[in-house]
């Protein structure tokens, strides 16, 4: 154990092999950017995807809010919009904060998906058909 300790203390001149400031420095910018892409990133795209889906609530959507309440939107105010829930019609109004998913939006968006997977087959299909005819 000695040993090591006189070793270490011998040269007082020597660089240490750690690299120094510089390697420290690149160190803390290195965990930056992770942060920025594993953290930051994602949970500004979370709410900007979020504030999207609140202001293209429409008349007639239906909704879930975060409490967990059903509903069909009657009413679209600049920060609050009524919806009717049941067959009884109720209607209660929620702020635009309170929204969870838009069903009717989920529905369309999903159609849309399929849609476009088809006519994706559809022009594969085509393509391997005319490969085909000029073999």
């Amino acid at each position: 154990m000695l040993y090591f300790l006189t070793e270490a203390v011998q040269d007082p001149n020597a660089v240490p092999a750690d690299g120094g400031m510089g390697g420290m420095i690149l160190m803390l910018v290195i965990m930056v950017a992770i942060f920025y892409f594993m953290l930051i990133r994602p949970e500004n795209k979370r709410k900007k995807e979020a504030e999207q889906l609140r202001s293209s609530v429409k008349v007639g959507d239906k909704i879930t809010t975060i409490g967990g309440i059903v509903g069909t939107v009657v009413d679209v105010k600049s920060d609050k919009f009524v919806i009717e829930t049941g067959a009884d019609q109720v209607r209660i109004e929620f702020c635009k904060w309170a929204l969870s998913t838009n069903d009717t939006a989920a529905a369309a968006a999903a159609e849309a998906k399929k849609k476009a997977e088809e006519a994706k087959a559809k022009a594969k299909a085509t393509k391997k058909a005319a490969k085909t005819e000029k073999k």
